[in-house]
């Protein structure tokens, strides 16, 4: 008896769907939370842990989150350059936000992804954007 197998490019119904997200005025660990169970695919119907099924993000406005509470002034990221004694060097998120508004938002999504080797597949997926203009507008989607 034959099998019938199939694979994305022969179009069985598994093609990665694409979602849109507009962070204009949303809280940035809310929309992570969303944009992470997306990523991951949770939110579909086939998801198994063990495979990388999820959907490919587009996140527009990415300067215009926001925080609850002080969190601006106290939340303070770290890094060390390892190189000599004193080079710590820290950020709060208000400095980290007018440097580089996507890498706020791409960490917080990283840290709400699974720690295992999936993860580093399904962040190249997300696809982060300062304004409002991103060169996805061919692909069709559910805005969220």
């Amino acid at each position: 008896m034959k099998r019938a197998t199939g694979n994305r490019e022969q179009g069985t119904g598994n093609e990665r769907p694409w979602r849109f997200f507009d962070a204009d005025g949303k809280v940035l660990g809310r929309l992570a939370t969303e944009v992470a169970i997306a990523l991951r695919g949770k939110d579909r119907p086939q998801w198994v842990p063990y495979k990388d099924e999820g959907a490919v993000i587009v996140i527009t406005n990415t300067d215009r989150v926001r925080f609850t509470g002080t969190k601006g002034e106290k939340k303070v990221y770290w890094r060390h350059t390892q190189r000599k004694p004193g080079a710590v060097r820290k950020h709060t998120l208000r400095e980290r936000m007018e440097r580089d508004s996507r890498a706020v938002v791409r960490d917080a999504v990283w840290n709400m992804l699974p720690k295992n080797r999936l993860r580093d597949r399904m962040i190249t997926r997300l696809k982060l954007y300062t304004g409002t203009e991103h060169p996805h507008t061919a692909q069709k989607g559910p805005a969220a």
